[in-house]
């Protein structure tokens, strides 16, 4: 018997500034780096379309992907100088988005809630 799916995957979609592409990159190691010790993130990892970049981010549950906020929150403001953010997704199941909208609801992110039935092993 398996256990609940509490997984939160956030993914924002950044616009970098023209010619900035390679400053995002160095911040996005700095990005990938600091979140590489946190303890509930699952997975982590951008891509990248020309000077459109991706990242695609998972946590154990909502207050994981609280936490992951606080700790790049001044890496993501470095970031927002050179880039803007230009679609937030937040994916979880109903309860854990429960506990992020609120919290989550100045940066104006679409929640999508898990529907019942999959499975993650």
């Amino acid at each position: 018997m398996s256990s609940p799916d509490t997984c939160c995957g956030l993914v924002p979609y950044f616009k970098v500034a023209p010619g900035k592409l390679p400053e995002f990159k160095a911040i996005v190691a700095r990005f990938t780096e600091r979140t590489s010790s946190e303890p509930k993130c699952m997975y982590y990892g951008f891509s990248f379309d020309g000077d459109m970049a991706r990242c695609r981010e998972g946590y154990d549950d909502a207050a994981g992907l609280l936490a992951h906020l606080d700790n790049v929150g001044p890496i993501l403001q470095e970031a927002l100088k050179i880039a803007e953010i230009t679609r937030l997704e937040v994916h979880g199941p109903a309860a854990e988005i429960d506990k992020l909208r609120e919290p989550l609801a100045a940066l104006g992110p679409q929640f999508y809630v898990l529907e019942p039935g999959g499975f993650r092993r």
